[in-house]
């Protein structure tokens, strides 16, 4: 039977899961698409995921493709496989791609939000889905700092130590900080992000912001090249994986 490549728009809370990529000591979100999939579909998938996001990250339009033999129409395995996962996870969309089509080999632009909550306490029901601080942020020293980002940089100084990458070197087009109530909200837009790039970037704001760097530093923590020269890795809960955009 002739096989077809099918794409999935994926959107999770990534709370109880540790992380998109298969792990030995946990369940994932890979692993019950897969699990999900092989049943529905009554043969062994695999998705291919583009990109790995960490424990407790959250997505509304991550990318998983497949290659299937199965005769349903690409278009509905989406309303069949939302039957099946778990309620933290729904296929927000599924079709058919060229039998070549792979997320991480094609150019593609990616959008991720993190949110700050500012307060004198934290808030409950956002405790999963924002960063919380009690310190007032100066958010214009903040969007200087960030405008310093823009553009095509080594963000060596902004990637996990350890992280196995060819090239530390990537492109950010834009980045906003928007306040909406009490949540900062950082809005970054790249071609490609390093290990925990946007959450170090987070954490390395919140520090201007709180007035331990100067909007300025910026600069010389890019030309470090050193992860100790940026500041703390934020935590995973804040940040969202918003969307991928493709150049087809």
């Amino acid at each position: 039977m002739e096989k077809k490549r099918v794409r999935l728009t994926v959107a999770y809370d990534g709370t109880a899961y540790h992380g998109w990529q298969l792990q030995n000591n946990g369940i994932t979100i890979e692993s019950e698409l897969n699990r999900c999939l092989t049943q529905l579909l009554g043969e062994p998938i695999q998705v291919i995921g583009a990109s790995r996001t960490d424990a407790g990250v959250h997505a509304l339009g991550n990318i998983a493709v497949f290659d299937t033999v199965a005769r349903m129409p690409a278009e509905k395995i989406s309303y069949a496989l939302n039957q099946r996962l778990p309620e933290d996870i729904r296929v927000q969309r599924s079709e058919e791609v060229l039998a070549n089509w792979h997320p991480r080999h094609v150019e593609s632009r990616k959008t991720y939000e993190y949110r700050i909550y500012r307060g004198t306490f934290p808030l409950p029901t956002r405790r999963l889905y924002t960063c919380f601080t009690y310190h007032a942020l100066d958010v214009e020293a903040m969007r200087t700092a960030a405008s310093h980002l823009v553009g095509e940089h080594d963000f060596k100084s902004f990637c996990q130590a350890g992280a196995q990458v060819d090239s530390t070197v990537r492109r950010i087009f834009s980045i906003e900080l928007l306040e909406q109530g009490p949540e900062l909200v950082l809005r970054i837009c790249g071609g490609g992000f390093l290990y925990n790039m946007v959450r170090i970037i987070a954490g390395t704001l919140m520090e201007v912001g709180q007035g331990k760097r100067r909007p300025e530093d910026m600069e010389a923590v890019l030309a470090a090249c050193d992860r100790r020269a940026a500041g703390p890795t934020a935590p995973a809960r804040g940040l969202t994986l918003v969307k991928y955009e493709f150049g087809e």
